[in-house]
């Protein structure tokens, strides 16, 4: 049967379909945009999902709590079996976080759900580059939290596994919290940036309000859920989760 990749531009996606591939699994890539995804690549729709489920009987899923209730209809209706769920570490901040709102629609469907929980992921910091370079600053706010940052290969090593395995394999409903091996500051990451790279970075640790007005975000609640989770970090090591190394 077939495995449905959404969000097939992302980094995440990309390495799930390298490995899926590389097992011999019949991999299905959907995307807003597919132009340029390979020939298996189809048009995914997130209002209507119907076409690309045809046929699928697994999917990784990015989704968000106004797209999730067409989903699992739609993945219902196709006959899914396991949907391998890309959430957060913020859902677990409550029940009004997006995250945790997503997570509680998609499980309601009649398929095996499992929800990969990473926190920060390591790339995030290749967007600190624009800042640099227009001002050769970081400018964000807690500079002082503490994360403990993954790499996405590693995300995407841990849905393969659970992928691989199948429905019925010890993942079913089950949260997997995923970070990366060393808890440590932004501002200590800045410094490692110019360590590495020679160049020198003022590292602006912006007040709630300044990062309100320079941080754009579609969801405030999301936003407003972040600072929190940012606030509570400070001075606090984050907890390293087992979850990569457990599954791979």
């Amino acid at each position: 049967m077939t495995i449905l990749v959404t969000g097939g531009r992302g980094a995440i996606a990309r390495a799930v379909t390298t490995g899926l591939t590389a097992a011999g699994q019949d991999v299905r890539i959907a995307s807003r945009e597919p132009a340029d995804l390979g020939p298996t690549a189809v048009a995914y729709d997130p209002s209507d999902p119907t076409p690309a489920l045809e046929g699928v009987s697994q999917v990784f899923l990015y989704a968000d709590p106004a797209s999730a209730p067409a989903f699992v209809a739609a993945a219902d209706a196709a006959g899914v079996k396991q949907v391998v769920l890309l959430s957060s570490l913020s859902a677990a901040g409550g029940p009004d976080d997006p995250h945790a709102r997503t997570e509680r629609i998609i499980a309601s469907g009649g398929y095996a759900t499992t929800r990969m929980q990473p926190g920060a992921f390591m790339s995030n910091a290749k967007f600190w580059a624009y800042q640099v370079r227009a001002t050769g600053q970081i400018r964000l706010p807690y500079l002082d939290a503490e994360e403990a940052p993954i790499h996405e290969q590693d995300i995407a090593d841990a849905v393969l596994r659970v992928l691989l395995d199948g429905p019925g394999h010890g993942h079913d409903d089950r949260a997997y919290p995923l970070t990366g091996p060393e808890s440590m500051t932004r501002r200590h990451q800045i410094a490692l940036v110019t360590q590495t790279t020679g160049v020198p970075i003022e590292a602006v640790d912006l007040t709630p309000d300044q990062a309100r007005a320079e941080m754009q975000m579609r969801d405030a609640g999301q936003r407003e859920t972040l600072f929190a989770y940012w606030a509570s970090r400070v001075g606090s090591p984050h907890p390293i989760e087992p979850g990569v190394e457990l599954l791979t």
